[in-house]
């Protein structure tokens, strides 16, 4: 398919496709676009609004909003850095990140990209909520209190493994990652080899007998930054 929509990312020329949403074409261009629930493969559904851009001077999800000829795009902006510097301060304070204790340190997207935004803490308080572990399932487990409730898990589970085993329930500061079983998720048809169970950007979801394997330097996010890949990325 020809790359025949050409639209502006902070004054740079993009060529998109048909049907390829303002997050994809970027990628593609090597520009990148933060972002924390969107994850190729998945259907996105822009529920962290970390991908905020400014389409013609309105904010619109990147992940979901479709290229349209001729726009105008802002990313790169002090005050679109500004909003998501305050997504991920209130993404830290709303749930319990201890990063020095955590299996997903330094292979944990939240942690990276508050490095790449230079957050060194929250400057919001701490609501320090109680959350719950379920580590009833012999091979994996949730930890609450790490999650951002992305819903990665919930489409993959749902799209990919085609078993619904992760949803959302409750509202508003009460809602959660529930599973699809009246108690725990040992009594779910989930397993460590689901898709589901790779997706995570934090420490959320997570396989048992695995954490800390990988060592201080050889970690994901160790040498390169979050962004990294696409950014040194030729594809056009």
């Amino acid at each position: 398919m020809s790359d025949n929509i050409t639209f502006t990312i902070d004054g740079v020329e993009v060529k998109a496709r048909h049907g390829e949403t303002i997050i994809e074409a970027a990628d593609r261009a090597g520009i990148y676009i933060p972002r924390l629930c969107y994850m190729k493969d998945l259907i996105p559904h822009g529920s962290c609004r970390v991908c905020t851009v400014m389409v013609n001077g309105r904010p619109q999800a990147a992940c979901t909003q479709p290229v349209v000829q001729g726009i105008v795009v802002e990313n790169n902006t002090p005050a679109m850095q500004k909003h998501r510097r305050n997504l991920i301060d209130m993404l830290f304070v709303e749930g319990n990140h201890f990063c020095m204790f955590c299996e997903k340190s330094g292979n944990c997207e939240l942690q990276a990209m508050a490095y790449r935004f230079g957050i060194p803490a929250p400057k919001y308080p701490y609501m320090f909520p109680d959350k719950d572990i379920d580590a009833s399932h012999p091979d994996i487990f949730i930890d609450r209190n790490r999650c951002i409730l992305c819903g990665r898990c919930v489409s993959a589970s749902r799209d990919v493994d085609g078993k619904t085993a992760f949803e959302f329930a409750g509202r508003g500061p009460h809602k959660k990652i529930a599973v699809n079983a009246e108690a725990n998720l040992g009594d779910t048809n989930a397993e460590a080899s689901d898709k589901a169970m790779s997706v995570c950007p934090v420490g959320a979801l997570m396989k048992k007998r695995i954490g800390f394997a990988v060592p201080i330097g050889s970690r994901k996010y160790d040498t390169k930054p979050i962004g990294s890949e696409i950014e040194s990325s030729t594809r056009k």
